[in-house]
């Protein structure tokens, strides 16, 4: 496909994707396509008739959210985006001829978080990470038992989602400080940063109902990159017995563009192999996992970055579709917006873990910075960026970039 749009080489916005997004112009939110450094106002676009040939009300545009636009289905999701790719190879287009109108630009547009997020559930689902985290409490048995046989999760709190750039302050907590009887209250002084994923549910059933295997991606709308910042020492001591809780929802950071499973679909990639074997409802037929390429970043308060992990999704032990099927499989609702994310995503190596409890090993090793100083965990002002991105056969589709800074607690 050439597009009359010009778009560097290496743009994770490429013709091939077309993300989804909320941007901001003249002060509301507005729903938009990111292509190179543009944005194409779908609110714009609709009213000089640019989807005229798609069935569906074209009202869904004036809302500021994107929840009223996936509620209109995956046919209309892929036709748009079918008609947009047409339009941006024709210089002959409505978009082409009233781009001045249509097209803003990317680079200096407010972006929000694009959908009404009414619930959010995190999963535990890399194996590696699972791995190294039991090995750091339980070295000789780290897996708990249940671990593969279902999709561990929590549910958390969605109103503390935020968009890529949002500033987090360290959070406050009970914690017990090695060799003490007591705890204490105050910051949490071992912040960190999970590297995940999350998919949005673009589909909604009914309470009661279940969702197989088969068809639990015809609910995913696309996904995220997700960052679960975590406060260790909160964490641990408060997860016994019901698991997370202030320890995780101070906050968690997303990326602003969703990439729609069309844009993905060239990217699938065989899935893990499982064993012991799953039981019926979790079985899964085909390539079920996507090849998406994975870094993050830390940098100091002085501007020093240093990239500390390289991972991928494809590592991932228990994939969308068992994920979305597990969680359904008690008769659990789904709705339009709900956020589902992966958990942190590790590799075999060191240097694709993700998270610093495992890349400090607990915080007993030094991670060191380009700069010559280390780290163990986050400190006051340190900025994380995670990027992610698909590359196959001179096609690329990325996530653009999550990014995040800890400042410090009141």
């Amino acid at each position: 496909m050439e597009t009359w749009i010009d778009i560097a080489e290496n743009s994770d916005f490429s013709i091939h994707n077309l993300p989804f997004g909320i941007f901001v112009r003249d002060g509301r939110g507005t729903p938009g396509v990111a292509i190179g450094d543009q944005i194409i106002d779908l609110h714009a676009a609709s009213k000089l008739g640019q989807f005229d040939s798609l069935d569906f009300d074209k009202a869904v545009f004036e809302a500021e959210i994107l929840n009223p636009f996936i509620a209109t289905g995956k046919s209309t999701w892929s036709g748009l985006r079918q008609i947009l790719q047409d339009a941006l190879c024709d210089q002959g287009s409505i978009l082409h001829e009233f781009k001045s109108k249509i097209l803003v630009d990317r680079l200096s547009a407010e972006m929000r978080v694009p959908v009404s997020i009414g619930d959010y559930t995190d999963f535990y689902s890399s194996i590696e990470h699972a791995t190294n985290v039991g090995k750091m409490f339980r070295p000789d048995n780290p897996l708990l038992p249940n671990w593969k046989h279902i999709p561990v999760g929590y549910h958390g709190r969605s109103s503390s989602i935020v968009i890529s750039g949002t500033d987090i302050k360290r959070p406050k907590g009970q914690t017990l400080p090695p060799d003490a009887d007591k705890p204490i209250y105050g910051p949490s002084k071992r912040m960190d940063m999970e590297l995940e994923m999350a998919f949005i549910i673009g589909k909604p059933t009914a309470l009661g109902e279940t969702v197989s295997t088969e068809n639990a991606e015809d609910h995913i709308f696309g996904k995220v990159i997700f960052n679960d910042w975590s406060a260790r020492d909160i964490q641990k001591w408060e997860y016994v017995p019901l698991g997370p809780f202030l320890g995780k929802n101070f906050g968690s950071s997303i990326s602003p563009w969703i990439v729609t499973m069309d844009a993905l679909e060239p990217f699938r990639c065989e899935s893990v192999t499982q064993d012991p074997e799953v039981l019926p409802y979790l079985k899964t037929n085909g390539s079920n996992n996507f090849d998406i390429n994975l870094e993050v970043d830390l940098s100091t308060e002085e501007g020093n970055t240093t990239t500390i992990c390289r991972s991928n999704f494809k590592y991932m032990y228990w994939s969308m579709a068992q994920q979305l099927a597990h969680h359904t499989a008690n008769g659990c609702n789904l709705n339009i917006g709900d956020m589902m994310a992966s958990g942190t995503i590790s590799g075999k190596e060191k240097n694709s873990y993700g998270s610093l409890l495992e890349l400090s090993w607990g915080g007993k090793e030094n991670i060191d910075l380009n700069d010559g100083t280390q780290r163990t965990f986050i400190q006051d002002n340190d900025s994380v960026t995670i990027r992610a991105w698909c590359e196959k056969e001179g096609k690329r589709v990325g996530f653009g970039s999550c990014i995040g800074k800890i400042l410090p607690a009141d």
